[in-house]
């Protein structure tokens, strides 16, 4: 079994429950074993900012997949929730990304572990170093500093529900 961390968005149709609801699809499936989650962050857009604010998180799982199976699985998943690539940075019901998998480099037309833009990302940065401030990102250092040093200002963390 091999580590990896996920991140999950969703900014339309209650994004809140997008996000729980993937949540408990991803632990379904087989070959992955949800470990650890984040809380959910409210987000402001980027990129693309005329479109509602995005709910975030990341999850841990342990998988028997290889990379490019469990990043299937992921495409599979946004699919199953009604996920359609209208542009870049489009809103969208459900946006998985596969960050990092322990032991894991690759650069392929189809995936590139780690994520080369993570450790920019307060989105990402945050919620994961709320999970796991002691994981190192590979060629940039612990999770907890990286997000330390990102500008937060529109990452906020929610409540948990209930």
């Amino acid at each position: 079994m091999t580590l990896a961390v996920i991140a999950l968005g969703s900014n339309l149709a209650d994004p809140v429950q997008q996000v729980e609801a993937a949540l408990q699809q991803l632990a379904a499936l087989p070959g992955i074993r949800l470990t650890r989650r984040s809380s959910c962050y409210r987000t402001a857009p980027v990129g693309y900012a005329d479109q509602p604010d995005f709910i975030n998180a990341v999850c841990e799982v342990e998988t028997s997949l290889d990379a490019p199976a469990l990043l299937t699985q992921l495409l599979q998943l946004e699919q199953a929730f009604g996920r359609v690539r209208s542009f870049r940075n489009a809103p969208r019901l459900l946006d998985l990304d596969l960050l990092l998998m322990d032991g894991v480099s690759l650069d392929s037309e189809f995936l590139t572990l780690p994520h080369p833009r993570m450790h920019e990302r307060a989105f990402v940065m945050l919620p994961l170093a709320e999970m796991a401030p002691e994981r190192m990102l590979p060629g940039h250092g612990r999770v907890a500093g990286i997000a330390a040093a990102l500008d937060g200002s529109g990452v906020c963390r929610l409540p948990p529900a209930g």
